[in-house]
């Protein structure tokens, strides 16, 4: 059921300046940022031969991001990305297992204008997960 890791996330105070780390430093491809209002966060991608870091900076006191942040200020590991053949399937086959999705379990639309889904991190070792259509 799961392909692909599509990407690791990363909360960061400042993902611009995150961003450079990757950039000056590791001499990586790193985009310009995106504001994703109706997510809360802007975005810097990190592209890598097998997959992206994608660096998640809060747009806002609202943002899941800036919650994130309150408690590890200098930010840290937020969610790990997998890429699935059918988001529904997936969803419905992980639900019937025991993991517990965020929100009502409708797909939304992600970063890369796919439909997305999360689950809580308590059916994936602690870790928030989400699960992108491929």
């Amino acid at each position: 059921m799961l392909g692909r890791l599509n990407h690791v996330a990363i909360a960061a105070p400042d993902a611009v300046a995150a961003g450079r780390v990757y950039s000056e430093g590791a001499g990586a491809e790193v985009s310009a940022p995106v504001d994703l209002p109706e997510h809360g966060v802007r975005v810097v991608f990190v592209s890598l031969p097998n997959a992206k870091v994608e660096l998640l900076e809060p747009l806002g006191a609202e943002s899941p991001i800036a919650k994130f942040l309150v408690r590890n200020p200098q930010g840290g590991l937020h969610h790990v990305c997998y890429e699935v053949a059918d988001l529904v399937a997936a969803r419905d086959r992980l639900v019937a297992q025991g993991a517990v999705p965020v929100g009502d379990g409708t797909p939304k639309i992600g970063a890369h204008g796919k439909p997305v889904l999360f689950f809580k991190p308590t059916g994936f070792s602690g870790v928030l997960t989400e699960l992108e259509q491929a």
